[in-house]
């Protein structure tokens, strides 16, 4: 990894004086999230890094399914779901439930439902912002070639579209 002298016109953040509000300064880390818990949100953060789990989980939050389903909805072997499955369920963003031979999953909580919305949220109001700004930015001129259609996701949904 570069450091930031490596970088040309690179803007110098660091302070010319030290710690304006001390008092400020000793309430926020007081405040901060503590190392072990700020470690556990970053391993949930990164497991909902990748699309083919938020993709199971947007499955898992409308209702329970076993991998069998589960792995025909998104496509994978059985064997993959339940790998993600496995590990989803170490940080507790699964769980599973019994019914004779068969095994369902659903999301532990409303939590996980609250994150993954949240997210889905944030991504569609940026997609929106770029949009607008687009739009706007061809007003009153003609376009010279047609910009393709974009067909994302519908709105209060975490899907995918299949590759």
């Amino acid at each position: 990894m570069s450091s930031r002298s490596d970088v040309p016109d690179a803007i110098d953040e660091r302070c010319d004086v030290r710690h304006l509000r001390p008092g400020r300064i000793a309430e926020l880390r007081r405040d901060l999230v503590a190392n072990d818990a700020a470690g556990n949100l970053a391993e949930t953060f990164r497991v909902l890094g990748d699309p083919t789990r938020v993709r199971m989980l947007d499955a898992l939050s409308r209702g329970e399914l076993c991998v069998c389903d589960l792995a025909g909805l998104i496509g994978l072997s059985e064997s993959a779901v339940s790998h993600q499955l496995r590990l989803m369920r170490t940080l507790r963003l699964v769980r599973a439930r019994r019914d004779g031979r068969m095994i369902y999953y659903s999301l532990d909580d409303s939590h996980i439902v609250a994150l993954l919305r949240q997210g889905l949220h944030h991504v569609q109001e940026e997609q929106s912002q770029r949009l607008s700004t687009t739009a706007g930015s061809t007003v009153g001129r003609a376009r010279r070639d047609p910009a393709p259609v974009a067909s994302g996701p519908s709105p209060g949904t975490v899907r995918e579209q299949r590759r």
